[in-house]
């Protein structure tokens, strides 16, 4: 793939209000991003999802213009890099369980996502007895080989992290902003040291500020990076659980560490381990559980797109797997969101009133949860935010 090509894929991925689903039909659509860009409105309205993406597309293009142009930029420095979907060895673990990101920031040591991991999730207010468990966990980890993957958030991930660094093992933290605005402002000297021993990875645009919205995806990148997830400490309704649940939907091993009765940020690992995630109380109890964390495996790679006789890339034929993660679940005549109303509503309910199936809606409803846009309730039904 020449320059011209990559700054097109870069352009079209970065498009306001274009994801990763829409990214993908785009792409089946018009057989590469530089035609895709070339369409008009009308062409491309079946791909899009939000109204507000098809009056982005109808203005000016300039915003996704000069976000490419500073993300071609930031790759020319030593140790960065853009990781498009399309390159041999973007990660596999990404397009396994979920509809994967058209490119990915990085900087540090891309190896690192070819390489057995677990991540390592928790509170943010941990006591200190779960700070210690992390750091521990982190440093066996990184002494045997297996890599660290977390967010970098205060508490349980910056233990982990630092656990796996001194240990001298490899850690991966994946972030919520992009990759030029570290965040909290207080693990700066954290950020440097994973940057030259570890990688960061961001799929958000540079500049990007620390929404709220933003973390639920940083968490789902997180729960597909690993083989495993292990929580720590975290409370019944936190982020930590999501991203367990997220990794068990993926088909990936959930853990969770015990603690008191009587510490509620114990509450979310008991209610894991209820629902049957492994009770864990050291690293053998997880290679146990996942005796291929210790398996020497060569780098894996994935090409979206089969080779062309000449050697270069054919933009023409998506392959079945991306073509059946970018099928959209909801049809565009009966959205979502609209029929969902703003009352609590069980997922069956909105298969049958959509004549969906529920597999269909429950996917859609995943991802509207990570965007933000919905929020899970009791008794399994879902609301619109």
């Amino acid at each position: 793939m020449n320059d011209d090509q990559r700054f097109a894929w870069i352009q079209l991925a970065l498009t306001p209000y274009v994801g990763a689903e829409s990214f993908l039909l785009l792409l089946q659509r018009f057989g590469s991003p530089q035609a895709a860009l070339a369409a008009p409105p009308d062409a491309v309205r079946e791909c899009l999802h939000h109204k507000q993406a098809l009056a982005a597309w109808a203005g000016d293009n300039r915003q996704a213009v000069a976000a490419a142009e500073a993300a071609m930029v930031w790759a020319a420095q030593d140790g960065c890099r853009v990781m498009l979907l399309c390159d041999d060895d973007f990660p596999v673990m990404l397009t396994e369980g979920m509809t994967p990101p058209p490119l990915l920031f990085l900087r540090g040591n891309a190896d690192l996502l070819h390489q057995a991991s677990v991540a390592v999730v928790g509170s943010r207010h941990a006591t200190p007895q779960a700070m210690r468990i992390a750091k521990d966990f982190g440093e066996a980890m990184g002494g045997r080989g297996i890599a660290v993957v977390s967010g970098m958030a205060a508490g349980i991930d910056t233990a982990a992290h630092q656990g796996a660094l001194q240990a001298g093992g490899g850690t991966i933290a994946v972030w919520g902003t992009g990759i030029d605005r570290i965040y909290p402002p207080g693990n700066k000297p954290l950020a440097y040291q994973i940057a030259e021993q570890g990688l960061i990875v961001s799929e958000f645009p540079l500049g990007t500020r620390p929404l709220a919205g933003n973390f639920p995806r940083r968490n789902r990148i997180i729960a597909a990076l690993a083989q495993a997830t292990l929580v720590v400490e975290a409370a019944p309704e936190s982020g930590s659980l999501i991203t367990a649940r997220l990794a068990a939907e993926m088909g990936r091993e959930v853990m969770a560490v015990p603690g008191s009765i009587d510490n509620p940020h114990s509450k979310g690992c008991h209610k894991l381990i209820k629902e049957g995630a492994k009770l864990v109380e050291c690293l053998d109890d997880i290679v146990q559980e996942c005796p291929q964390l210790l398996q020497k495996q060569p780098m894996s790679s994935y090409a979206i797109y089969k080779e062309a006789p000449a050697g270069r890339k054919s933009f023409d034929k998506p392959s079945e797997q991306v073509k059946q993660s970018a099928a959209p679940p909801v049809p565009k005549d009966a959205p979502l969101l609209e029929a969902m109303g703003y009352d609590p509503i069980h997922p069956d309910s909105l298969a049958q009133q959509l004549q969906l199936s529920a597999a269909d809606v429950y996917a859609r409803l995943l991802e509207l949860e990570l965007e933000g846009a919905v929020a899970a309730m009791p008794g399994g039904r879902y609301q619109r935010i």
